[in-house]
């Protein structure tokens, strides 16, 4: 009896393991295997895993082909290479440097340009003939209310001048004479004592200065003059200008020039 039933469980795996080799073969239909074969298995692709936003469109698949199924994506943690990769985010733009519409719109306000200002100055010291030469030459750079005049007073000096003339008809011959002869500046002593009816012609600070004067008057023909010590109080014009410019101080340098005795002096106003 048991051998029986072990033929019979024998037989049973047999045929079991004959329907699974070549049973679903017998299932197949001929026809459907001949429609499959018509679509060309050798150009069929498979398609890639692409996001939901990429997918081709449904009219793009061949018809009668079933849709692929999404395969679910693996965690990113044990992606493989042939996974595809997300495009690197990109970074912002750095912002393009601009102007401010207001700096550069806002016209410049050209300011004048003013003479540079060197300061002030004072020029001296003059007496007699010196004296109507440099107020005659400072006239010409027209400081109007810059120019200015103090006078300072010396024990000594030297002068020239025409010795005193007894009587009053001889002081104004001699004085029409200097006149003729183009001598304008000259001061007639009236004071009593030794020098009254003397003819000052001028009065100077060293004696150098003085006998260069007379020189001049004797090229005029004036013979009588004469350079002599002055021990009395003798005055002194000193000039005093403020607000000058490059250009005027140049001038005035060159004017100090014709007048070797003279001392110009810049410097800062109110010193």
């Amino acid at each position: 009896m048991m051998k029986w039933i072990v033929g019979l469980l024998l037989l049973a795996n047999l045929a079991l393991f004959g329907w699974m080799r070549w049973g679903v073969a017998l299932t197949v239909d001929a026809e459907a295997a001949s429609v499959q074969t018509a679509l060309n298995p050798d150009k069929v692709k498979l398609l890639e895993f692409l996001a939901a936003s990429a997918a081709a469109p449904t009219s793009s698949l061949l018809p009668g082909v079933p849709l692929p199924l999404s395969p679910t994506p693996a965690p990113a943690a044990v992606a493989t290479p042939a996974a595809v990769s997300e495009p690197a985010p990109r970074m912002p733009a750095a912002p393009l440097p601009h102007s401010s519409p207001v700096a550069a719109s806002a016209p410049v306000s050209a300011k004048p340009e003013r003479a540079e200002q060197t300061g002030c100055a004072e020029w001296g010291e003059f007496a007699g003939n010196d004296l109507v030469r440099a107020q005659e030459a400072l006239a010409t750079l027209k400081l109007g209310d810059d120019l200015s005049q103090r006078t300072v007073e010396q024990d000594h000096g030297y002068w020239v001048y025409i010795p005193p003339l007894k009587r009053r008809a001889d002081v104004e011959k001699k004085i029409a004479q200097l006149k003729e002869r183009g001598v304008n500046d000259y001061f007639l002593i009236q004071e009593k004592g030794k020098w009254l009816n003397a003819i000052s012609l001028g009065v100077f600070k060293s004696e150098e200065a003085a006998k260069k004067f007379l020189a001049e008057l004797r090229s005029r023909n004036v013979r009588s003059a004469k350079v002599g010590e002055r021990r009395s109080k003798l005055k002194y014009t000193i000039f005093v200008m403020k607000e000058l410019d490059s250009g005027t101080t140049d001038k005035l340098n060159v004017l100090q020039k014709q007048f070797p005795d003279s001392e110009f002096k810049v410097s800062a106003c109110g010193n």
